[in-house]
């Protein structure tokens, strides 16, 4: 960390007037600095002659002044601009700390403030870079030195290639197979939406089949998971491979959250146009302020009671991959509010079901006969 945001200062030497910042206009304050200089120029010149100074010495003493008090001024106005100049070139030597001094209400101070929220963001990038870096690392670092022992103790003989031994690194690759799965997800995400292939998926099948691919790398939790669907027959338009990237990222956070012989639970049903799919885990929860910033991206929220956030792990992607993948579909994702754990709910937009047509009206038979 750089510390504390500090802000940029002009030259010790000269006052940084601001007297013009209550005015909303550069326009403005261009006009008002006009006016005072010439008439401060004017008063000069008119004193100097009422006491018969002469032009010769009047004229210079006005013209002066007026120079003086129209840099001071001018200064103060285009402070902003060199603050500007002198945190761009910080920037550039990676020093995203700097905050330039906005207290003017016209153009200028606009853009110092934009300038500003610039340079938060992209300090916040440059922070969130770093994350991103420690936490691939430690991610690569932990399968990787767990394959190099098991393969290091089978080429010495130490252990025999016995099925656990196998399963075990199985495990570490599928570990890394995810966490390369993650990294070109997120490729796609920085270069924008990509093409759906949608069809009908009967979501009964779908999320059976979800929680069964995820039940192998549950790390010996022993977690029960569990599949209700209402109606049985329900379909939803989707691409299947975003939506099974959806529901894996999904099934794997609420894996790594749940308490050793707990429940996992998958529910779908049907709400007006949309078709809301429930993953529900009986975890520590998510805090209610982190519940929007865990689908950002590298960002790791706390659990509820936890002051620490990121204290569970993970890389901070899975949870961004999957609102991109959502909302590729036009639909959302959120943290809904449960009584314990947490419940991530999935909408996704479903055509409007049309009502079957019933048999003609047969209320009035009398009526009809008149009409014949």
């Amino acid at each position: 960390m750089r510390g504390t945001p500090r802000h940029v200062r002009g030259h010790a030497h000269l006052p940084d007037l601001r007297p013009l910042d209550v005015a909303r206009s550069l326009k403005t304050k261009l006009g008002v600095l006009t006016i005072a200089t010439n008439t401060l120029a004017v008063l000069i010149t008119w004193l100097g002659l009422r006491n018969h100074l002469g032009p010769s010495r009047t004229l210079p003493l006005a013209i002066a002044v007026a120079l003086v008090v129209t840099l001071l001024l001018a200064r103060g106005m285009t402070s902003p601009l060199r603050e500007m100049t002198a945190a761009a070139r910080a920037m550039a030597d990676g020093d995203y700390s700097r905050r330039v001094r906005a207290t003017s209400r016209d153009e200028v101070g606009q853009l110092a403030h934009a300038f500003n929220q610039m340079s938060t963001d992209l300090e916040q990038g440059e922070q969130l870079r770093r994350d991103l870096i420690a936490n691939v690392s430690h991610e690569l670092r932990t399968p990787v030195a767990a394959l190099h022992a098991q393969l290091e103790n089978l080429v010495d003989g130490v252990t025999e290639p016995t099925p656990a031994t196998l399963q075990v690194s199985l495990a570490q690759t599928e570990r890394l197979t995810r966490l390369v799965s993650y990294l070109l997800d997120l490729s796609r995400l920085e270069a924008g939406a990509s093409a759906l292939s949608v069809s009908d998926v009967p979501l009964e099948r779908f999320l059976a089949d979800a929680a069964g691919s995820v039940a192998m790398v549950e790390a010996g939790k022993q977690l029960e998971f569990e599949v209700d669907v209402q109606p049985a027959d329900l379909t939803v338009p989707a691409d299947r491979d975003r939506l099974r990237q959806i529901l894996t990222n999904l099934l794997q956070n609420a894996i790594r959250h749940s308490p050793f012989g707990s429940t996992i639970r998958l529910t779908a049903r049907r709400a007006d146009n949309h078709v809301v799919i429930d993953v529900a885990d009986d975890g520590p929860g998510i805090a209610p302020s982190d519940r929007e910033r865990v689908f950002e991206r590298f960002a790791r929220g706390a659990s509820v009671g936890s002051p620490t956030a990121g204290a569970s792990g993970g890389t901070g992607i899975g949870l961004a991959i999957v609102r991109w993948a959502v909302s590729l579909h036009g639909g959302t994702i959120e943290v809904a509010d449960s009584d314990h754990g947490a419940t991530m709910r999935l909408r996704l937009p479903a055509p409007v079901l049309e009502r079957a047509p019933g048999p003609p009206d047969e209320a009035n038979p009398e009526e009809d006969h008149a009409d014949r």
